[in-house]
């Protein structure tokens, strides 16, 4: 899933009178990030597309996708502190102080221009965060522009169909608005619920079963 990377910052400690580099905790990595907004300037990342897409506002028959807020913290924290949740994704299981945290970082997402610019949208059901659904851009140049798509929501939710909704609308604006081509997902064999809505959605895998791909104009309509 496209997820928002941790900070690689090693921490060198004495030892009997060494310095021995230690590779923080997911926790300790995802709060400095967040503390200090360590990001690489936009002029070391590489070539532009042609117009800056910025975050939308997307309604469905239930739904409305929007950009993260601080004032979602603790529906953010429900999401987060769910094992059932991190056991699929590279994420640790956030405190309530590191999971508001992150959702700071994540309030800042709201752009893509440049190749590894991600954004991030809240997912809201009756003015409840239930959800969040992501694109990661990865390749911009028009004949084969690629993004990847990212989604996680309250297991508490479950099987009621938001997940599809949600995925869908993002697709739509994929295609129409970032005009991407391609639109990809990584999601590991064991997420049974992830792989049956890629499969919804129509993304078929690749030969290792964990990179899914569909060309967003052509995406079902299943909500």
């Amino acid at each position: 899933m496209a997820l928002t990377r941790t900070l690689a910052m090693p921490l060198a400690l004495p030892r009997r009178g060494r310095h021995v580099a230690h590779r923080p905790s997911p926790q300790l990595s995802s709060a400095l990030r967040s503390l200090i907004g360590v990001r690489r300037p936009r002029f070391l990342r590489g070539p532009r597309m042609e117009r800056r897409i910025d975050a939308p506002v997307l309604t469905t028959a239930r739904l409305t996708l929007r950009p993260h807020r601080i004032a979602d913290a603790e529906d953010w924290f429900a999401i987060q502190s769910s094992a059932e949740v991190v056991r699929h994704i590279d994420w640790p299981l956030r405190d309530r102080a590191a999971s508001r945290l992150h959702l700071r970082d994540r309030t800042r997402h709201t752009s893509l221009l440049q190749p590894g610019d991600f954004l991030a949208l809240a997912v809201v059901r009756d003015g409840r965060l239930i959800g969040d659904v992501s694109l990661h851009l990865r390749e911009i140049a028009a004949p084969e522009r690629v993004a990847e798509i990212g989604w996680v929501f309250n297991p508490d939710t479950a099987g009621k169909g938001y997940a599809t909704e949600a995925a869908e609308a993002l697709l739509r604006f994929a295609a129409t608005e970032l005009r991407a081509v391609t639109v990809t997902a990584r999601i590991r064999p064991q997420n049974h619920r992830s792989i049956a809505l890629a499969q919804r959605l129509g993304f078929d895998p690749d030969a290792t079963g964990e990179v899914w791909s569909v060309h967003p104009g052509l995406v079902p309509a299943v909500g």
